[in-house]
């Protein structure tokens, strides 16, 4: 029998920021209008939670 698809892993993934995929890093830098670098210092110091990296971007 095959699984029906659900959409639970692609709303856990949008949660996270990959701090080494590029393209999360840039979409995430573009919509805070940061630099990519401080999405991956934001990344390495708050986690990859999309939540505590926005607000780490914001206290800096």
């Amino acid at each position: 029998m095959a699984q029906t698809p659900t959409s639970r892993g692609r709303a856990q993934d949008r949660a996270r920021v990959a701090g080494g995929q590029d393209h999360e890093v840039k979409y995430e830098a573009k919509k805070e209008g940061v630099s990519k670098d401080a999405v991956k210092k934001a990344v390495k110091s708050a986690g990859n939670s999309r939540k505590k990296v926005e607000a780490e971007i914001g206290r800096r």
